[in-house]
Formats: C-alpha cells, sequence, structure tokens
C-alpha cells in the first residue's frame, strides 16, 4: 500500500512543476451548511486539474529506458492534459488515445501542452483498447488513470498541503470515482492524523464504490452516467479499495440536479468555475448528505474542466428553477399594435425581456391570430406569478414552457 513517505517524495518530485492551491474559507458556503467551510480550488490547478499531480509523480518515477520509449493515455479529459503538461514538462514524448467524439476544445488544450493525439474508436473502453496496443507495438509506458502507487502517491500531495494550511481541520470530503484522489488524500490524513474524518462523495449514477464496499471486494456496475464525467468511473481500483475500505470514514451520494446546483452556486457566489466532478463534494454538504455542524471542513473541488455548452445549460435550469426565468406562450390578434400591447404588460409587471419569437404560420391557430413564445427574467416564483396574473389580467392566455 501507500504510504506517507511515498507522498512525501511525491512532493519533492512535483514542487516547481505543480502549482500549490489555496485553501480559501468560504463565508457563503459556511453559512449555508453551519459549518466553517474551506474550498481546495484544484480547479485553479494547472491544466485545471489534480490529475497532474499523480501523473507528474508517475512520470518522474520512471526508468531511463522507459523514458526513452514515451508514455501512453487513453483519457477524454483531464488526464489526458495532465500526462501531456507532466511529460512534456519532463521531456519525454507522450500519446493520448481519445475517442473520436472528444470535445474538440480537449483535443485542442492537450495538442497544446505538447501530446501527440491519436482519435480512435467511439468510447473510453475503445480509446482503452487502443491504447494497450500502442503500448505493446512501442513499447511506451501506459501511464493509469487512478490505479497506480505512484499516481495515488502523487495525489496524496493535496492532503499534506490541507494539514499544513489548516492543521485544526475536523473533515475532508472530495469526490470519489476510481479512487486515487480520494485514496491518496487519506493515507496522507490517516497517518498524520487519525482523527480527522475523510469522506468520499460519488455520484448517485455512477456509485462503484458504494457497491463494492457493499459486497466487500471492487466489482463493477452497468452504467456510470452523469455530468459529473470525470468520475463516472464503472470500477474503482484495485490499488485504491483497500486503502478506501481501511480509512474512510463515511461514503455519500449525489445525484446530478444537485450536482447542477452547486455548479451554478460556486459560479454566481464564489466566482469560481468547476466540473461536475470538482462539485460533488460541495454537493453533498449543501444538500445535507452529511450530518454535523460546527466542523471545520476541507473541500476538495477537484477540477474546473467544464464545456461551455454544459455551464450555458446548467444556468439555464437553475435560473428557471430558482423562479429567475419564465418561457411562456400565447396568442394574439395579428393586427398592428397587439404585440405592442402585451410587451407593454410584462415591462409594467417588472419583468425583463429575453426574446420574443412571433410566429403567423402556425396551421393550428386561427389566420386571424399568432403565436408568441417569450422568454423572460424574473425575481422569483412569487413575481411569476404577479407576471402571468397580470398578462391574464390583460386578456391572454399563457402556456407556461419552462
Amino acid at each position: 500500500m501507500v504510504t506517507l513517505e511515498d507522498i512525501k517524495e511525491a512532493r519533492k518530485s512535483l514542487k516547481g512543476v505543480v502549482k500549490r492551491t489555496e485553501l480559501t474559507h468560504s463565508n457563503t458556503f459556511s453559512n449555508l451548511t453551519e459549518n466553517q467551510v474551506y474550498l481546495k480550488m484544484e480547479n485553479l490547478q494547472r491544466t485545471g486539474s489534480f490529475k497532474v499531480r499523480g501523473a507528474y509523480n508517475k512520470i518522474a518515477n520512471l526508468s531511463q529506458e522507459e523514458r526513452t520509449k514515451g508514455v501512453v493515455a487513453a483519457s477524454a479529459g483531464n488526464h489526458a492534459q495532465g500526462v501531456a503538461l507532466a511529460s512534456s514538462s519532463a521531456g519525454i514524448e507522450s500519446t493520448i488515445i481519445m475517442p473520436k467524439g472528444a470535445p474538440i476544445a480537449k483535443v485542442k488544450a492537450t495538442q497544446g501542452y505538447g501530446a501527440k493525439v491519436i482519435l480512435s474508436g467511439t468510447t473510453y473502453d475503445d480509446a482503452h483498447t487502443k491504447e494497450k496496443e500502442y503500448a505493446q507495438r512501442t513499447g511506451a509506458t501506459i501511464i493509469p488513470a487512478f490505479n497506480d502507487p505512484y499516481i495515488i502517491a502523487g495525489q496524496g500531495t493535496i492532503g499534506l498541503e490541507i494539514l499544513e494550511d489548516l492543521d485544526d481541520i475536523d473533515v475532508i470530503i472530495a469526490p470519489i470515482g476510481g479512487g486515487g484522489l480520494l485514496a491518496g488524500i487519506a493515507t496522507a490524513v490517516k497517518e498524520v492524523r487519525s482523527d480527522i474524518e475523510v469522506i468520499g462523495v460519488e455520484a448517485e449514477n455512477a456509485a462503484s464504490m458504494k457497491e463494492s464496499l457493499r459486497a466487500g471486494k471492487p466489482i463493477g456496475i452497468k452504467d456510470a452516467n452523469t455530468i459529473a464525467d470525470g468520475i463516472a468511473v464503472k470500477c474503482p481500483g484495485s490499488l485504491n479499495y483497500p486503502i478506501l475500505e481501511k480509512y474512510l470514514d463515511g461514503l455519500v451520494t449525489v445525484n446530478d440536479e444537485e450536482i447542477a446546483h452547486t455548479i451554478l452556486l460556486l459560479l454566481e457566489r464564489a466566482k469560481l468555475m468547476v466540473e461536475g466532478a470538482g462539485a460533488t463534494a460541495l454537493a453533498a454538504l449543501l444538500n445535507g448528505k452529511l450530518n454535523f455542524k460546527g466542523k471545520k471542513v476541507g473541500v476538495v473541488l477537484s477540477g474546473g474542466n467544464i464545456d461551455l455548452d454544459m455551464i450555458a445549460a446548467i444556468i439555464d435550469r437553475g435560473m428557471i428553477q430558482a423562479g429567475r426565468r419564465l418561457v411562456f406562450s400565447t396568442h394574439i390578434d395579428d393586427t398592428p399594435g397587439s404585440l405592442q400591447n402585451l410587451l407593454g404588460i410584462i415591462g409594467r409587471s417588472g419583468a425583463n425581456i429575453v426574446s420574443v419569437e412571433h410566429d403567423r404560420l402556425n396551421p393550428d391557430i386561427s389566420l386571424k391570430e399568432a403565436e408568441v413564445r417569450i422568454t423572460l427574467e424574473t425575481r422569483d416564483e412569487k413575481h411569476i406569478e404577479k407576471v402571468v396574473g397580470d398578462i391574464i389580467e390583460g386578456g391572454y392566455s399563457v402556456t407556461r414552457v419552462r
């Protein structure tokens, strides 16, 4: 098993390459949870996630022969960028196998860190198969995403930093997929302060560690479909499992709605962009999955690499759920001034008009009418009720779309 000394050695390897991220107190999340909440901001790490820590530690410990033959990794996200940067920093050639459907931005980012990218297959499993074939053909060393002692030790340096920055911390919460991050943190923390609680958080739809702990051994699950794609792992690592079985004080799950809402809160209240996996630990705390108050809690925001389309969808859905956006349709007379009259009612109600779609060609309505679909910004659900009431009082029907 990985030891505290392994993690201390990893820290020496990472010096000057990996950023020591801040552990920042959050008044907002402290007040919301009745704890003292400190955010470990690995979303601001180089490459945008913690993955570079383990990748560089693994690469730093390669033999000269292995360095000469280069490294290969299969990934469509954070691990790809971590391996690419770690390899170029060490002066080693790297090849990353990514599925053909990988986002262009992530492909370009990986290439930008100095890696050769090969697109193969349509899924991670396809890329993983190609990775093994490539390694056999070229002699390149595979850099695993989580199931490797050097990877675990590299991720464990996060635990050391937290202890140094807040020596009287009570609880540390971190996300878990394959288990490398949490196994490293748990080892670092528990071998220094066994009284500190270490808690893992999985996505509800990818809870492979939960099922493994229940079975008493690492087991796989059929599906891992979640917006927290960074921890969508079907089976935890065989090296990580015994560490977590020994050290973990608790394991909870959060659903995608809870994760999405937390991403939105981090954006709005903390001005931090965090990906799905990175938001899971805080989501558990905010949604009452952990029964403690008045504790000093370290929350690991493990990454910030989120697609802009996903951010847009989360913002849109979050505003609707908070009563800050209303989308509705109605019918108006197809005569001059009718639309202006409707918009005047909306304006006087205090709502802000985001968009208006005017359709005179809908075959399902009268030739003398037009269908209008309007998106509004509102203050809250009570304000929506007032806006809708004013529109109906003005003689119009209201069909809420969202």
